[in-house]
């Protein structure tokens, strides 16, 4: 009667530890930039182990240790299934995503936690309507710190210095504004700067601070000019594969979803700050040369630049969505966030 019951046990535990690990759900997601870089360590790695600690432990992400290709393809990747979740720059593939410009327009403020929060509010309020995250699971959306101007021929302080300089620009609506202020815009990804850069193919970048550092450009562009409020700002998405999502229980995609949306969008936005203070501090000890653009140059900014906003909320109404309340809302939600 011991053996049977011994038997019988062991078969108990050997299904319940088969249960247990059919129940364990293992995801891929393919990053494109380097482990140091402040997306990787300090949004994307501290958000797989919220998911894990959120799941407890059922659903579990592994980051590839190489992206599985170039960045402007990483929506296709997590569609197409190639790899469960990835991020990338909605502005990387031209033409493709509409709505994500509401926050790329020059001026879009100092914090990017403030607006990657209110640019998440405003996605679920207004710019989903447009559904052009339809094909996949958008798990959140996010903004880099103020986009800044980067030379490595001379300091920056008019917009007339910036006729006919080649400079690198992730696309977008910051191609828009480079093209309006007589630059030679570059589209190519943040991380090709140091190659265009150190073989003279651009003159500078359109980049926020901490990228500057990020990327170890320091010694090619030695002049930094600070646009207060942003010369532009740039749209990103974390997106994870449909039909995974779908096989992933209720509970557990609930779980996931409390670390995401609203909640990955403030922890990556504060993570940026951080970045674009820290590198400020590196760079003036690097005796890089940095200025702060005046009134006159905002202004000019500002004249030039008038028009694309007006447009995008045309365009944006053909898609269904009110662009203009969009717009109006991620101001006031900016505000009152700075506010507190």
């Amino acid at each position: 009667m011991k053996k049977v019951l011994k038997t019988v046990a062991a078969g108990i535990l050997l299904s319940a530890t088969a249960t247990m690990a059919a129940a364990e759900t293992r995801l891929t997601l393919s990053s494109w930039l380097p482990p140091t870089h402040p997306i990787v360590r300090d949004m994307i790695v501290p958000w797989t182990e919220q998911v894990k600690e959120a799941t407890e432990g059922r659903v579990s992400i592994h980051v590839l240790a190489k992206g599985l290709g170039h960045p402007k393809i990483h929506y296709d990747i997590a569609r197409d299934g190639l790899a469960d979740i990835t991020y990338s720059v909605h502005g990387y593939t031209p033409g493709r995503f509409l709505m994500t410009k509401a926050v790329e327009f020059p001026f879009g403020g100092d914090s990017a936690e403030a607006l990657s929060v209110a640019y998440w509010r405003i996605h679920q309020k207004y710019l989903s309507k447009a559904k052009e995250h339809k094909d996949t699971q958008l798990l959140s959306v996010f903004t880099h710190g103020p986009g800044l101007i980067h030379s490595s021929k001379k300091q920056v302080t008019t917009v007339d210095d910036l006729k006919g300089l080649k400079l690198r620009v992730g696309g977008g609506v910051v191609n828009n504004v480079a093209s309006s202020l007589d630059a030679v815009p570059l589209l190519k990804p943040a991380s090709k700067s140091y190659e265009l850069l150190s073989h003279g193919v651009a003159d500078g970048t359109l980049l926020p601070m901490e990228s500057i550092m990020g990327f170890k450009i320091q010694d090619l562009v030695k002049h930094t000019t600070v646009v207060p409020g942003g010369l532009y700002n740039v749209s990103f998405f974390l997106v994870m594969n449909r039909d995974r999502f779908a096989d992933i229980s209720k509970a557990d995609q609930d779980a996931i979803m409390r670390v995401s949306g609203e909640a990955f969008a403030k922890m990556a936005g504060q993570a940026w700050d951080n970045a674009d203070a820290a590198s400020l501090k590196a760079l003036k000890a690097n005796g890089n040369e940095i200025s702060v653009a005046d009134d006159a140059f905002i202004a000019s900014v500002k004249e030039r630049t008038s028009t694309l906003q007006g447009e995008w909320i045309k365009a944006a109404a053909k898609k269904g969505v009110d662009g203009e309340a969009a717009l109006k809302e991620l101001h006031e939600i900016i505000g009152n966030y700075a506010a507190k």
